[in-house]
């Protein structure tokens, strides 16, 4: 756990925010509205998802990678417009194997060794998803697959990345199919070489997944730089944080300061961020869709909130003594009019008689 110098440093490396300030015209009451801080683009961007996955802190685990990462967008996208999916993790995350899927493995090596001995058949022979070949025997289905189509699908890959220009496209064009088919059928059939494959099925849902270093806190760090350059660039109108690391407990606050809409999505009920966060919902919220149908009354809560700070007012001391915005214009008005009745005060006289009178006695110069 990093300490709150670093989190505060790399705040303060931002750019400053611009604040724009509402001002109402109100009579010289001595009180005056709250100074509202809005962003230029809230109006473009208040609907705009971000959501940022530390996938140290909170990977899934009742879930298929893939699946959790499908079902957490579906999810969020009730609240608004699911834009940016970011996420963030050193090597040893994407290196380790949870217990289930470690039982998993296991399970499928004894089944193996008791269908090479004939021990064991199984009910439905097994089909090859890419050719529909059928096979007993489990082994055989792996090495048929490695032996055929792995190559052919390096062979394709190879081909479009030596292909330039107008080939390149029309060769992804000719083979997405084929490589679609061959990724849907490797995920079930093959074991990955490191991990369980985290790192490609998060990507497969369409999210960024960026890699760091493993030192201690690198994903945190680089999340949160990234998070704040959204920010301050003016993207994202509401951030949504997977994680249960106390140390972004900072970075929600400082969102909220910018009038940003913050949710939080973690196991612990009690947590830190969780009081922080306007919204907070658990994994298992998630999966089984309770998030998805409490977002009507979420979003109606940031509604209430945002017309609430619209019409909140405060004491001003100034406007009390008297100094109110517009008392400059009030004072170049009253100078205005000290003018007019001055030294020009007979010219005006004389000028404000009836028109009548002022026609009729230049009809008479001109006579003479």
């Amino acid at each position: 756990m990093f300490g709150n110098s670093k989190l505060l440093q790399a705040l303060r490396s931002a750019s400053q925010w611009r604040r724009v300030y509402l001002y109402h015209a109100v009579p010289d009451t001595g009180f005056a509205p709250s100074l509202i801080q809005l962003n230029p683009m809230q109006k473009k961007t208040q609907n705009i998802i971000g959501i940022f996955w530390d996938l140290d802190n909170k990977p899934p685990k009742s879930l298929p990678p893939y699946e959790a990462a499908v079902k957490l967008k579906k999810a969020l996208s009730s609240f608004g417009i699911v834009r940016y999916k970011l996420a963030y993790a050193n090597h040893h995350a994407f290196r380790y194997v949870p217990p289930v899927v470690r039982e998993k493995r296991r399970e499928r090596r004894l089944l193996n060794q008791l269908e090479n001995k004939g021990r064991l058949l199984p009910a439905q022979p097994y089909l090859c998803r890419v050719c529909g070949m059928k096979f007993y025997e489990n082994e055989r289905l792996v090495n048929h697959f490695k032996m055929i189509h792995e190559r052919e699908h390096v062979k394709r890959m190879s081909q479009i990345e030596s292909a330039k220009g107008n080939r390149r496209v029309k060769l992804v064009g000719k083979y997405s199919m084929k490589m679609e088919r061959y990724k849907l059928a490797a995920k079930d059939l093959l074991t990955p070489k490191v991990g369980y494959g985290l790192a490609d099925e998060v990507k497969r849902a369409g999210f960024f997944v960026q890699t760091v270093s493993n030192k201690p806190q690198a994903a945190d760090i680089a999340l949160i730089d990234h998070m704040v350059e959204m920010m301050d660039r003016q993207l994202i109108g509401c951030v949504v944080l997977v994680s249960d690391d106390s140390d972004f407990v900072a970075l929600l606050k400082e969102a909220k300061l910018r009038c940003l809409k913050t949710v939080v999505v973690g196991d612990v009920n009690d947590g830190a961020l969780k009081r922080v966060a306007d919204a907070a919902f658990s994994w298992n919220e998630i999966m089984i869709g309770k998030a998805k149908k409490e977002a009507v009354s979420v979003i109606g809560r940031w509604k209430d909130r945002d017309v609430l700070k619209s019409l909140e007012w405060k004491f001003n001391q100034d406007m009390e003594n008297g100094e109110h915005p517009l008392n400059d214009i009030k004072d170049e008005y009253e100078d205005m009019l000290d003018i007019s009745h001055g030294k020009d005060a007979d010219i005006i006289t004389r000028d404000e008689r009836p028109w009548w009178k002022l026609d009729s006695e230049a009809d008479g110069l001109v006579s003479e």
